[in-house]
């Protein structure tokens, strides 16, 4: 998944995003709230997370373009404020989770996966198709019952695959939410990764769940 992280306070903007691409994700980073609202006028994220005292636009600026722009993407404010006049101000415009500072690592990624299965309309944090599952919490995967080794790429990949299973992916969709503005890998990049994980997830069983859709991308899902 795909994350753009706004904090104007660099370290803790440096911390969390180390934290988070180790869990796997994308993330873009930005350091006052007009940066954040430039980014999300063109790009898509599955979840933001944004400092609420930032120089030029604050989080509750940035948390109304974003409303504006119709768009429903989880968001998750950080704050110094711990008060609930101020809790309430965020979530009544708009805001998905409140995290006051300071907060372990542990607590803002559990309620990034609470975020993302509201937003995916998951019950769990146990993904599953077929006899392939993956613990969103543990970052495991297993098939018919055996472990299956990915790297962070993959996971992430075959996440965001599982979140949209039966939902025919472009590449670029999958380059989109997979990979950040960081990236300067080739051009086949998700033909690679899509050939990684058919390798670990589909070979050895007789039913395969990564197809093609000549012209359109990838899906994953149970062939009849």
């Amino acid at each position: 998944m795909r994350i753009l992280l706004a904090e104007d306070e660099k370290d803790l903007n440096h911390i969390i995003a180390q934290k988070l691409t180790a869990d796997g994700y994308s993330v873009d980073c930005c350091f006052d709230g007009e940066e954040a609202i430039a980014v999300l006028s063109y790009t898509d994220y599955d979840a933001v997370i944004l400092d609420i005292m930032m120089p030029k636009a604050d989080g509750y600026a940035v948390l109304d373009a974003l409303r504006r722009m119709k768009r429903t993407t989880p968001v998750l404010f950080l704050t110094a404020r711990d008060s609930v006049s101020d809790r309430v101000k965020g979530l009544d415009r708009g805001a998905n989770d409140y995290l006051v500072k300071p907060f372990s690592f542990e607590e803002l990624s559990a309620r990034l996966r609470a975020m993302m299965r509201t937003s995916f309309g998951a019950s769990s944090n146990v993904l599953c198709i077929g006899d392939l599952s993956m613990d969103c919490s543990a970052h495991t995967v297993a098939r018919n019952g055996m472990e299956i080794h990915l790297s962070a790429k993959e996971y992430a990949l075959l996440e965001y695959l599982m979140y949209n299973q039966g939902r025919v992916l472009s590449r670029e969709m999958i380059e989109d939410h997979v990979w950040n503005f960081d990236y300067e890998g080739g051009t086949n990049v998700v033909d690679v990764y899509i050939s990684y994980l058919r390798r670990k997830v589909d070979d050895g069983f007789d039913r395969k769940l990564i197809h093609t859709v000549r012209g359109r991308g990838f899906v994953l899902r149970e062939e009849v």
